[in-house]
């Protein structure tokens, strides 16, 4: 059973964690295992940051809408 790791705070940490990762599978000095477990880790970072990108994106255009008079709301990330 996979372990879950924590996620990162920000969009910036997960990018700076997800370089990191890239920078240890190319230098190729990793054992197999552990390969696979760092991009396994890589693949969770991607696809939480193409979330926050696709909830930023939502907001700015639900800000940027054609409505003048559409009333404003906060932004609620569980009903995204």
């Amino acid at each position: 059973m996979p372990k879950k790791t924590p996620q990162p705070a920000s969009f910036e940490t997960a990018l700076g964690e997800l370089e990191q990762i890239v920078n240890s599978l190319e230098s190729g000095d990793l054992p197999l295992e552990e390969a696979l477990n760092e991009f396994e880790r890589g693949i969770q970072l991607a696809r939480q940051g193409q979330q926050q990108l696709q909830q930023a994106e939502q907001r700015v255009q639900i800000l940027l809408s054609s409505e003048p008079e559409a009333p404003l709301s906060p932004f609620n990330q569980d009903e995204a």
